[in-house]
């Protein structure tokens, strides 16, 4: 092995590193390869790891929301970066056979919507909006929903706010710790809720469940989030993505075709009525941004994290 290589395990013997050629990591006392894909698109929001299984010839993908400044907001490049890596490589990679989607850090899957993409939208007109929310909802959604044939897993190891806790909902199994908080906090902006969020919820809760969280705009914690059955199950902070990666290579010792065919049952319903729920939700967000009131909000928010 590469002794430079060999240098960087032993610095950090723990972590997951991406190099442009095959390279190896002691984990749990065995000896692992990564892979960084040489045909994957240049990330500058995400970041994209391949971890192989005891299976040979399988593999984990895991895709880190990377925007740790912004606690790993999402905005416009995301979306792009996004959706043509899952859509064009990922799901073409017939080696993945499971997904885990976390954010870098220790602080955030990740905040939602960043607060200069909100601002964008409050000076552009209304009409044009509602398609730009319709790309931006379907940039996630239909690449983890429809393009995808394997499960995900969503390791929520920090904020899940907004937009970021529904890509964490349209996930398949969600893992998370105590402490992480989560909310579909639109209504505080004086937003309508967006990304999914209003057919997603129900669809994992009861209807007057999700209409208190998307009413009132409550953040609650992992624990909570338990017990309403937003998520599988709470570990402790720091193992929440290596949980995440156990429930992946559980799944990934099966047979490829009954996983497949059974994932996208599983959707069927979740899909169902979703395109059309998802137009309802970018014209009313496309009235709200409009509004003097939200761009008021929106503008506060900003200056007082911009002051921290």
């Amino acid at each position: 092995m590469n002794r430079s290589i060999v240098s960087s395990i032993f610095q950090c013997p723990l972590r997951y590193h991406c190099y442009n050629t095959t390279s190896a990591i002691v984990y749990n006392g065995v000896w692992r390869r990564f892979y960084s894909s040489q045909t994957a698109p240049e990330l500058t929001t995400l970041k994209y790891e391949k971890r192989e299984t005891k299976n040979p010839g399988k593999h984990i993908g895991i895709v880190s929301f990377n925007r740790q400044k912004q606690l790993n907001a999402i905005d416009s490049t995301s979306a792009k970066e996004f959706s043509d890596l899952i859509t064009n490589h990922i799901a073409k990679d017939s080696s993945v056979a499971a997904l885990v989607l976390t954010g870098e850090g220790d602080k955030a899957f990740s905040a939602g919507g960043d607060y200069d993409f909100l601002l964008e939208r409050c000076r552009d007109k209304p009409y044009n909006n509602t398609q730009q929310m319709l790309s931006f909802y379907a940039s996630f959604l239909h690449p983890l929903l429809s393009h995808l044939k394997i499960p995900t897993i969503a390791a929520i190891n920090g904020f899940a706010i907004g937009a970021g806790l529904c890509v964490a909902m349209a996930c398949d199994i969600r893992v998370t710790c105590p402490e992480a908080k989560m909310g579909v906090t639109f209504s505080q902006l004086g937003l309508h809720p967006g990304m999914g969020s209003t057919h997603l919820l129900p669809h994992l809760l009861n209807h007057q469940i999700a209409s208190y969280l998307l009413l009132t705009g409550d953040v609650i914690d992992g624990t909570k989030a338990k017990e309403l059955g937003i998520v599988l199950e709470t570990v402790p902070k720091e193992t929440v993505k290596n949980r995440a990666i156990e429930i992946a290579e559980k799944i990934a010792v099966h047979p490829s075709l009954p996983i497949h065919t059974v994932t996208k049952t599983l959707r069927v319903q979740l899909l169902q009525d979703l395109d059309r729920q998802l137009m309802r939700e970018a014209d009313a967000q496309a009235q709200c941004y409009a509004t003097d009131e939200m761009y008021q909000i929106v503008t506060g928010m900003k200056e007082k994290l911009t002051k921290k």
